[in-house]
């Protein structure tokens, strides 16, 4: 298990492990005091530790330090839905406890299953993949199938039926992210942010057919087998996850696709390696998603805006922590720039300008 994986002791956010240990034990559960936790590296929003738990490796998951916006970092959903979904959808990691008792540990928990695999992140094919000239076309390809493959899955099937509001799921996330861009910015909201978010008012386009979805769904949730990465072994991060217009889960995945003739903020995300060679584009992965799931993809320009002002504006508000100093991560410093760039990017696509 590569080191890099796990932030140094000395880094770790401090939990009360004992105060937890015994919150577990008067449960049923056995917290390991022979393998210490580690907390994961990655990552900007969840706090991910590896424990020991009735002698397996478990996986706890807590909400970032600080304040949280209403809905975000929801383990609560994230339990029911992994509760569930890894019966008929594998690639779902099958969780095991909810907490939802902030005394315990600073703040509401869960604890799921732990899978073994490597994430790919960045701009560019990992080292173990940078002599395969067929790499990144299988990779991309791979990410389409696995959420076509999501989208099959009926709800009602693993208990998640009633889960979310898919009626009005679009027009929810464009005031809520409106809401939430006003709350980042503290005073006037710059002139693209209005414009995405009034052209987004003005072109507004009927629920599609509703299905799970990810929300967050991109190449660095996707953990893949470590020896060759060519294997998918699970998706994390379902945090965000509901019944929605499955076409959105899909624009949230193309919205961090960057391609060459893209503008500089696309390339400054450095999500996924789509701009290799060989990778589809976003035409082509749209296309293939098209084709697997059977959906109309009519409406698609619509959605694509959504997903970008929604990224857009978690830039922003992620600079805005850290203009307030509530984080400090050199990390955080480009975000408004990165953020600001997407909603013009955003702002082009609408308007027939870019694709």
């Amino acid at each position: 298990m590569p080191e890099t994986r796990f932030r140094k002791p000395e880094d770790m956010v401090p939990l009360p492990w004992d105060r937890l240990a015994c919150h577990l034990r008067e449960r049923g559960f056995r917290l390991s005091d022979q393998a210490p936790p580690r907390q994961f590296a990655g990552g900007m929003g969840n706090l991910n530790f590896l424990i020991e738990l009735d002698g397996a490796p478990a996986v706890l998951r807590r909400p970032p330090l600080g304040p949280i916006p209403p809905g975000a970092n929801d383990m609560k959903r994230e339990h029911r839905v992994l509760s569930g979904l890894w019966q008929r959808f594998p690639l779902a990691p099958r969780a095991f406890f909810y907490c939802p008792d902030g005394e315990v540990i600073g703040a509401h928990f869960l604890i799921m299953e732990y899978r073994e695999g490597t994430a790919v992140a960045g701009a560019t094919l990992p080292e173990a993949l940078a002599g395969d000239p067929d790499a990144a076309r299988r990779l991309t390809t791979m990410l389409v199938e696995i959420l076509a493959d999501l989208h099959a899955v009926d709800p009602e099937s693993v208990g998640l039926g009633a889960l979310g509001r898919p009626v009005g799921f679009l027009d929810r996330a464009i005031e809520g992210w409106a809401k939430r861009a006003m709350i980042a910015t503290d005073d006037a909201p710059g002139t693209v942010l209005l414009a995405v978010r009034d052209w987004l008012r003005a072109n507004r386009v009927p629920d599609g057919p509703a299905a799970l979805v990810h929300n967050d769904y991109k190449l660095d949730n996707l953990l893949l087998d470590a020896e060759t990465l060519t294997r998918p072994v699970a998706i994390v991060d379902w945090d965000q996850a509901t019944r929605a217009d499955a076409l959105f889960d899909l624009a949230t995945l193309l919205s961090y696709w960057t391609e060459d003739g893209d503008p500089r903020a696309m390339h400054d995300l450095a999500q996924m390696p789509t701009t290799q060679p060989g990778a589809l584009t976003r035409t082509e992965a749209a296309a293939l998603y098209a084709r697997l799931s059977g959906r109309d993809l009519s409406d698609f320009g619509f959605h694509r805006v959504l997903a970008m002002y929604k990224l857009g504006v978690v830039f922003v508000q992620l600079h805005a922590q850290y203009r307030r100093g509530t984080v400090t991560d050199p990390r955080y410093a480009p975000f408004a720039r990165i953020g600001n760039g997407i909603l013009e990017f955003a702002h082009a696509v609408a308007h027939g300008e870019a694709s």
